[in-house]
């Protein structure tokens, strides 16, 4: 692997009589090149930072997830087993006697023991809910505003493209200074039975609190489980199992509404690159907002 280059130039001394005995005859005019180099093989020999280290226990639980649920039901039965064979070898009465220090202790394991099988009953009845990647309920559909200049429709296009070849965004919807100047990807199919896509009523959106609470706080907005928030009625062109949204503010005059096809999809690099992305797809459609005005006034 090549590192660099060091070049080192350097000028003789101007030879004078007078110096001939103090000085020695100096060399010519010279050029030195150096060059660094380093091999991949000796750079990984001679790495002594620190290394990743494998979580065994995590692992192990991970892998055998339905025998660690089940252990403590195993553990406590056992306990309780030999908790009745004591007792009964010991040959101490069946009655408990609280008079007994025995009888006490048997009492306080047979409560362990049945702690022990309760939980591993809560262990394999609560169980998380696996996540799926699910396929939306709606058409596809493409619409862009037709008097957006090409420089910002190809860049609207990139942030699609983008978007949905890296995340699970599934559903994109540009919404700046009252238009819906882009919807793309899947949407809700209309009740009319026409099979059209349900179009973005701007107004009614802009209008609405979720639109609302984007603009004023400036930052973005991740529901990652659409169908636990009343908010998803304000929402009604994207498909009806989409299952996380972001709203991602452009500037103070716009949002990107984001749909994908998974619960919590979007991670959080997800999220920060999005937020770039924002900004960056802003800062192109600013410098035609006269001309979008214009051409809607038109």
């Amino acid at each position: 692997m090549e590192v660099g280059s060091l070049y080192f130039h350097c000028r003789p001394i101007p030879w004078s009589p007078e110096l001939r005995r103090l000085t020695k005859p100096t060399l010519p005019r010279f050029l030195f090149f150096c060059r660094a180099s380093s091999s991949s093989s000796n750079s990984r020999a001679d790495y002594k930072g620190p290394k990743p280290r494998r979580d065994w226990v995590a692992d192990l639980v991970s892998n055998n997830d339905d025998a660690v649920r089940s252990l403590p039901i195993y553990v406590g039965g056992a306990s309780l087993l030999a908790v009745l064979i004591n007792r009964t070898v010991s040959g101490i009465a069946p009655v408990a006697d609280a008079s007994s220090s025995q009888s006490r202790a048997d009492l306080l394991a047979l409560g362990l023991a049945v702690t022990n099988i309760l939980t591993g009953l809560v262990w394999l009845s609560i169980r998380p809910k696996p996540i799926s990647v699910v396929n939306p309920e709606g058409v596809e559909c493409q619409r862009i505003y037709s008097h957006l200049p090409d420089s910002v429709s190809s860049e609207l296009l990139w942030v699609w493209e983008s978007l949905s070849d890296v995340t699970c965004c599934r559903t994109l919807i540009v919404v700046y200074d009252g238009h819906c100047i882009l919807q793309i990807g899947f949407a809700a199919k209309s009740s009319i039975g026409d099979g059209e896509p349900v179009a973005v009523d701007a107004i009614k959106l802009t209008q609405g609190s979720l639109y609302q609470n984007v603009i004023k706080s400036g930052a973005q907005t991740y529901l990652a489980n659409l169908s636990l928030y009343p908010g998803k009625s304000e929402l009604p062109f994207l498909p009806s199992n989409t299952q996380a949204v972001i709203l991602q503010p452009l500037g103070e005059k716009g949002v990107a509404i984001i749909g994908g096809d998974t619960i919590r999809g979007f991670t959080t690099s997800d999220q920060a690159w999005i937020t770039l992305i924002g900004e960056k797809l802003d800062a192109t459609i600013a410098k035609n907002v006269k001309n979008l005005t214009l051409s809607a006034q038109e």
